[in-house]
């Protein structure tokens, strides 16, 4: 099979296409057939050797995935060959075949794609759980989404549109803005020409019920101080490299609530809490919610994709096909 590997650590342009075995499936584990693959920010951070776990090389780069099973085996019980899947692991998706754990399985809900489903994902749970579980986003809500442009920021503006929010993205440029406002959001700011905090009251009045923050640096302090008393902040990436200093005499005048959020863990400590958000997506897709997917690429083609995906030259979700 072919896969795209990371065998020194560096940028996208690291990564070279290697012919390796086919994968078989230990006790519990389940082979599949990769036909969409998405490619997310902290693809490039592991391959870079810059996320918080660090991956020993030489590996398969790629997270998250759809495909159908090629094989099962022994102790496996939930899928068998033929069935169509979405799955997340680590690292190894960028491939034609993975091997991985049935616990990281999911069957592909009525009416997706291949695309749509990878780009489905981990994604649309991130920002659903960030909303919901850790935000605790009510209708009527202002809600905040920066880097609203990215992939977790489109699925935010969407899903907190669909929930009754009133959605302010914020982005780099009007452009990107103006994708936004297509998937449902009131209102718009571009924060390298705007004044983040300003606007943001401007818009709101007494300032944002919930802020979700992709992307770190300066930003993530400007948005804090533009919240409403009682205000929830919501960490769930560092797009732009930078983990913001908080000084917390603003949390403290403002009653603010500063919450993190990272899938992979609450699925650790909570699966229900995961499962129930799945089931809340499924309701949400089969009301017609789809991904907006900017691009697809052949397989080789990932350390293109990848760069795209890191200098912010992406809209939405992109995803390689290694099937073409």
């Amino acid at each position: 099979m072919r896969a795209i590997r990371c065998e020194a650590y560096g940028g996208p342009e690291s990564l070279t296409v290697r012919d390796l075995p086919d994968p078989t499936a230990g006790p519990g584990q389940v082979v599949v057939r990769v036909e969409a693959a998405a490619v997310n920010y902290p693809d490039g951070l592991v391959v870079a050797n810059r996320y918080q776990v660090s991956v020993p090389t030489p590996f398969t780069a790629g997270s998250e995935f759809a495909g159908t099973v090629l094989s099962v085996g022994t102790g496996v019980h939930t899928v068998t060959p033929g069935d169509t899947v979405t799955g997340a692991s680590f690292t190894g998706a960028f491939a034609e075949q993975i091997v991985v754990p049935e616990t990281a399985l999911a069957p592909i809900p009525d009416g997706l794609s291949m695309i749509d489903a990878a780009a489905f994902g981990v994604t649309y749970r991130t920002a659903y759980h960030a909303l919901v579980t850790i935000g605790e986003m009510r209708t009527g809500d202002w809600v905040v989404v920066l880097g609203a442009a990215g992939g977790v920021g489109t699925a935010c503006v969407d899903i907190a549109t669909r929930l009754g929010g009133r959605v302010i993205a914020a982005a780099s440029s009007e452009e990107r803005v103006e994708l936004c406002r297509s998937l449902g959001a009131v209102e718009g700011i571009a924060y390298e020409k705007e004044n983040l905090k300003e606007r943001i009251k401007s818009i709101t009045g007494s300032g944002a019920d919930v802020v979700i923050d992709p992307v770190g640096g300066a930003y993530a302090e400007q948005a804090i101080r533009a919240t409403t008393w009682g205000g929830r902040y919501v960490c769930v990436g560092f797009a732009n490299g930078e983990i913001p200093r908080i000084p917390m005499n603003i949390v403290l005048l403002k009653g603010a609530i500063l919450r993190g959020f990272e899938i992979r863990t609450l699925a650790d400590h909570r699966p229900d809490v995961v499962a129930d958000g799945t089931a809340a997506i499924e309701r949400l897709i089969s009301e017609g919610m789809r991904p907006h997917v900017s691009g697809v690429f052949a397989l080789e083609d990932a350390p293109r994709a990848l760069a795209l995906m890191q200098n912010r030259a992406a809209h939405g979700k992109i995803v390689l096909d290694p099937t073409v």
